[in-house]
């Protein structure tokens, strides 16, 4: 089983995927945040044997939730209830900035950020 990134945005969104054995996250795709985005990410879920779903959780420089944190919410919330996976929330603080840095800015750059944000997810909870 995988575990799936994702680096919410209010027009695209970014995909990370776990590795099987869960160690390391690679940038799997982007996608257009539309009216469609839930049923991608069932198909995804269902084409990548996904079992857990990690949403970075976008704070600010005090720690508050950014004004995007409501629609965040809102996704998690629907994915545990139609898709019936765990979703956990993990810290996306200045990732796509640093996704940038590494590769500068392209049309994965929202994967990778989504890979950032699962990786930290992986290592964190490393046994």
């Amino acid at each position: 089983m995988r575990l799936l990134g994702i680096d919410y945005g209010t027009k695209r969104v970014g995909f990370a995927l776990s590795d099987p054995e869960r160690e390391f996250a690679f940038p799997h795709c982007v996608l257009p945040n539309d009216k469609d985005l839930a049923l991608k990410i069932r198909e995804i879920c269902n084409k990548e044997n996904v079992d857990t779903i990690i949403i970075g959780k976008s704070l600010d420089y005090k720690q508050k939730d950014n004004p995007i944190m409501g629609a965040v919410r809102t996704l998690k919330n629907m994915l545990q209830k139609e898709i019936r996976v765990p979703v956990y929330f993990e810290s996306e603080f200045l990732t796509t900035v640093e996704a940038r840095r590494f590769q500068g800015n392209h049309s994965m750059t929202d994967a990778s950020a989504a890979a950032l944000i699962l990786q930290s997810y992986i290592n964190r909870n490393k046994k």
